[in-house]
This record gives structure tokens, C-alpha cells and sequence, in this order.
């Protein structure tokens, strides 16, 4: 036979909750078990527990978007050069195939200059020739070589060679046949007569400094 509970004593086994809404000897509504109050024990660790896992995950939202923004940075400047890259392309092609037609023209350009030296350039075939280099002109074909001008290895192509006592530096004396460019592109270099100082008037000079 068991005995009574002693008051005052813990009793030992499992403790059984009645958690019913209905109380089953009166028959009434059971007042629900009141909540802590937010400032009670336990309350607090919650908020803050709730703060802590908002708080990283509004830190790992910025992470991606610091990543999708510099994802997007590096797009549109890939993007940039491929566009500047086609540009670059394009003028090229049309500079290349601009510069082979041109190329065609050259020997009746040569052909009209020469007529112009002669005084045979007259009648009709003036008027085709005038419209045949203002054409080119508008094209950007650009005629140069001149008697007098400091010889340039990149524009003009020596093919005769003299000294002089008239020029002060490596010059052009006669322009033998023009030349042609199409902005800093040369279709043809200036074949050109050269003309050098006389290498006694530069010792001659030096001499003449040391007395």
C-alpha cells in the first residue's frame, strides 16, 4: 500500500501537466499561462537572438550585392572595350580598302602632274584631271615631297645622292616623283634626289671655331 505524500516532500517520478483548455471537473474555460513580459528573463536573450541572426543576414545580403555590383562593373567595361575594338576594326577596313582604291589612281595622278610640268595640260582632258585630283582630295589623298624640305627616311625614299655647299642638313633637292598618304598612312613615299653639306665646310667650321 502506497503512503500518502508528506507535505512538504518533493515527490519523486514523472510530473504531469494538465494542459487542457477545458477543466474537466468544473467545465470551464481554462485562462491561458501568461506570457513573459519583455522584460523578464529569457525575453531579452530572444530579442537578442532575433537581432543577431537579422543583423547577419542583412550583412550577407549587402555581401551580395557588393558581389552582383562588381559582376555588373566588370560586364559593362568588357563590354566597352569590345565596342571600342569594333570601332578600331572598322576604320581600319575602311581605311585598308579606301587605300586600295586609291592605289589605283596613283600612276594617272603622276601622269596628270607630269602633263601640268609640261604645259600639256589643257582642253578637257585639264578639266578631267582638276576633277580627278579634287575627287581624290575628298577621299583624304594628300600629295607631298617638296624641293628644300629636311629629308625624312620615313616619308621619302632617297634615290639619288649628292653634297652641296647650299644646305645646312641632309635636304631634298629634287623631287623625282610626289608621294602619297592618307592621313599618317603613306600609300607611297616621295622618291626624292638628296643633298648633304660638304663634309669640308663642317671641318672647315671646327676649325675656324679653334683658333
Amino acid at each position: 500500500m502506497t503512503n500518502p505524500p508528506v507535505e512538504g516532500e518533493e515527490r519523486e517520478g514523472p510530473v504531469i501537466r494538465d494542459k487542457r483548455r477545458i477543466d474537466p471537473e468544473t467545465g470551464k474555460v481554462r485562462e491561458p499561462a501568461e506570457q513573459p513580459a519583455p522584460g523578464a528573463p529569457g525575453a531579452g536573450g530572444a530579442a537578442a537572438s532575433g537581432s543577431t541572426a537579422a543583423g547577419e543576414e542583412t550583412e550577407a545580403l549587402k555581401t551580395q550585392l557588393d558581389e552582383r555590383t562588381a559582376d555588373l562593373k566588370r560586364l559593362k567595361a568588357e563590354y566597352d572595350n569590345y565596342r571600342k575594338r569594333v570601332e578600331r576594326d572598322r576604320v581600319a577596313v575602311r581605311e585598308q580598302a579606301l587605300a586600295n582604291v586609291l592605289n589605283e589612281f596613283l600612276p594617272v595622278l603622276d601622269d596628270i602632274g607630269r602633263a601640268r610640268d609640261h604645259d600639256e595640260l589643257t582642253g578637257g582632258f585639264k578639266s578631267v584631271g582638276e576633277a580627278l585630283e579634287a575627287v581624290t582630295g575628298k577621299l583624304g589623298l594628300e600629295r607631298f615631297g617638296e624641293k628644300g624640305e629636311p629629308f625624312d627616311p620615313m616619308v621619302h625614299e632617297a634615290l639619288m645622292h649628292a653634297y652641296s655647299s647650299d644646305v645646312t642638313e641632309t635636304s631634298v633637292a629634287d623631287v623625282l616623283q610626289p608621294g602619297y598618304r592618307i592621313g599618317e598612312r603613306v600609300l607611297r613615299p616621295a622618291r626624292v634626289a638628296v643633298a648633304e653639306p660638304e663634309p669640308d665646310a663642317g671641318d672647315a667650321e671646327s676649325g675656324g671655331e679653334g683658333e
